[in-house]
């Protein structure tokens, strides 16, 4: 009991893989924002060589985690997106805006595409506008991501978000990359400071590094295997769970997002 009254100060976020989701189970409905990773996506080859590329839901970790918590996850996913084309039309054309699927729970988990893939730059908090998203964030990667946190609290204001930054990956990551994605968890950071109730799932810190041992293990081509996904959900739930066992008080009225319901008795000051 002492354990998850008070929490060991110095255990890190992926020390303790609860089986059954742990305290991520509070989330009745989760939402899940990303690309293919997020998807469920296998990379398939044929006789030629040539590749082929499918979303694979059931296998996705949102869906993993979805059996493993009993709670209802959207996946507002698919394969190549990126945080500005989520904003362009892939929300809209998924009704991830409509609130009849508006969510307790966020989790983001945008970046390999735009920044990785197309060299896009990140941009910085200067792109955010956080008074009116609708006419003045600019079309960078810093501006169509927080534009996203902003629209989703719009139709659901009380729901948490959770930012995921990218793993370290080797032997084939330049040091080029290595700065994009060190710059993009300090964004992330950055949004998760300014935006309430707001939390980062820092894999890049506390994940295992993706070295070629692991790209044996976990992955099938570029792309993560059904084991590969699995373990991606493992690490979700246990940071997720260690993020509500650190901060029980932000946690305790989740059964009401959603609801007109509040008890004012525990808001903070």
């Amino acid at each position: 009991m002492n354990r998850f009254l008070c929490p060991d100060p110095n255990e890190k976020p992926l020390d303790h893989i609860p089986s059954d989701g742990g305290y991520c189970a509070i989330f009745r409905t989760i939402a899940c924002v990303g690309d293919s990773l997020s998807s469920g996506e296998f990379e398939s080859t044929k006789e030629d060589g040539s590749k082929g590329y499918h979303d694979f839901y059931e296998y996705s970790w949102g869906q993993y985690i979805a059996r493993m918590c009993g709670s209802k996850v959207y996946n507002f996913s698919k394969g190549g997106m990126t945080a500005k084309e989520y904003c362009e039309w892939f929300g809209d054309s998924k009704l991830a805006w409509n609130r009849e699927y508006a969510a307790q729970c966020y989790i983001i988990a945008l970046a390999v595409n735009e920044l990785l893939v197309r060299g896009w730059s990140v941009g910085s908090l200067d792109d955010v506008c956080f008074e009116d998203w609708k006419k003045n964030n600019l079309e960078t990667y810093a501006g169509a991501y927080a534009t996203i946190i902003q629209r989703y609290k719009e139709i659901q204001p009380d729901a948490k978000f959770f930012l995921m930054t990218l793993p370290y990956e080797t032997p084939d990551t330049t040091p080029q990359k290595c700065e994009i994605a060190d710059r993009q968890a300090e964004l992330l950071y950055q949004l998760a400071e300014r935006f309430s109730n707001c939390y980062v799932l820092d894999l890049r810190k506390y994940a295992p590094v993706y070295d070629q041992e692991f790209r044996d293990t976990f992955f099938l081509g570029g792309h993560l295997s059904p084991v590969g996904y699995i373990y991606t959900a493992k690490m979700v739930v246990a940071y997720i769970d260690y993020i509500i066992r650190h901060n029980f008080e932000d946690f305790r009225q989740v059964g009401f997002i959603g609801t007109p319901y509040r008890n004012k008795t525990y808001d903070k000051e």
